[in-house]
């Protein structure tokens, strides 16, 4: 079995819910970064065998199979296919995993995983417009699903704190240092690499788009303290400890050993190992935790020789409680921030951690990195990537 290489990897710069990306169809969005990918890596889209693309809310303007459509808006020959999956929150990392895994077995020579969602279009729960509806009677009867029979991930976060006794001070701490490191990256130009330029029309005229619209610089401890919680009246995860509600895509090119050589790519980093993990869908947002420990058996690499984590900031308390679980060390977690300053357009998110994940491990020269995210329903993917060296 050979290896899966990313060859390619961008993004767009993630905007605001209502901002610099509100008047993008998602279609033409990942169109767009789709275009770009090909562009980048000088290949000829009709090389590309199959893309895989994460979104959640496949309804609306992101219902009809969207990877399909922003294909063919990104110019793509017609011979090109494509598929849309959802695993909530990790789509588009499970998008990498079948597209890697594809290459490994090989079915796949050359092949893109991708990610979008703007939900500024397609708001959050679009696809489920009668709660009461989810879930079925089966399941309702196994699990304690609250009030309103339905289970809310701000509350699976709030969970988490309590299990892990996290307090209020530290996740806004946690919250405070995303945004910092978030901001220290931006204007060293860590993200730029990995950002794709748009043309954006607003009320004020016409400008590039090119900056992650959610950093707030001028946040402040204090001003953190002051919001109140959002998903209990005693609780402590608040709007600042949460991730943002964003819009966004993002592609890797993935490519067998073979397809790499007669294309003259470049390898950049090798799949080496992959894991998926199922919780209790009550406390939905612990997946991280086994879908790491199930990684590590399998890859034969202990924690301490990976160099760089991604875990994705869907609640400050998520990755607080992995690394305290696992005996983390933090500065190696998220070191150019997360969620929490960058934003989380949910379908994309998965692409987005990993194409940062690539250029920084290039950046720091890392060996290894890891990256892993809960998902709605009690569920997480973990995936370990190997650079390699230019």
């Amino acid at each position: 079995m050979g290896d899966a290489l990313v060859v390619g990897a961008v993004r767009s710069a993630v905007g605001r819910r209502g901002g610099a990306l509100a008047g993008r169809h998602p279609a033409d969005l990942l169109g767009e970064v789709l275009a770009a990918l090909a562009e980048r890596t000088g290949i000829d889209p009709a090389e590309i065998d199959d893309v895989i693309v994460g979104c959640v809310d496949q309804v609306g303007e992101q219902g009809v199979n969207v990877g399909r459509s922003a294909v063919l808006a990104a110019g793509f020959p017609d011979t090109v296919p494509a598929t849309t999956i959802d695993r909530q929150c990790g789509s588009s990392q499970q998008a990498a995993h079948f597209a890697a895994q594809g290459v490994m077995a090989g079915a796949y020579d050359l092949v893109v995983a991708a990610g979008v969602e703007s939900m500024t279009r397609v708001p959050m729960w679009a696809n489920v417009p009668d709660r009461s509806a989810a879930y079925g009677t089966r399941m309702r009867a196994r699990y304690d699903l609250g009030d309103d029979g339905f289970i809310e991930q701000g509350e699976s976060g709030e969970i988490v704190a309590d299990r892990w006794g996290l307090t209020r001070e530290e996740l806004d701490a946690f919250a405070l240092r995303s945004h910092r490191r978030a901001a220290a990256a931006r204007d060293a130009g860590r993200f730029d690499d990995e950002i794709v330029p748009l043309r954006v029309v607003r009320d004020d005229g016409e400008s590039v788009f090119a900056a992650d619209e959610g950093i707030r610089d001028a946040t402040t401890a204090e001003a953190l303290a002051g919001l109140r919680p959002v998903f209990r009246a005693d609780g402590r995860l608040t709007a600042g400890s949460s991730s943002q509600i964003s819009d966004g895509a993002a592609a890797l090119l993935i490519a067998s050993e073979g397809a790499a050589a007669r294309l003259g790519l470049r390898p950049r980093a090798r799949f080496h190992s992959f894991a998926v993990a199922g919780v209790d869908p009550v406390e939905m947002l612990t997946g991280p935790i086994p879908a790491t420990r199930r990684l590590l058996e399998r890859s034969g690499v202990s924690l301490d020789e990976i160099g760089l984590v991604e875990v994705n900031e869907a609640f400050a308390s998520i990755p607080l409680a992995w690394a305290r679980e696992l005996g983390a060390d933090m500065d190696r977690v998220n070191v150019n921030g997360g969620a929490i300053a960058l934003g989380h357009p949910l379908g994309a998110t998965g692409a987005r951690l990993m194409v940062s994940l690539v250029h920084e491990m290039e950046r720091a020269g890392t060996r290894y990195g890891l990256q892993a995210m809960c998902e709605g329903g009690g569920m997480a993917n973990a995936t370990l990537l190997e650079r390699i060296p230019a």
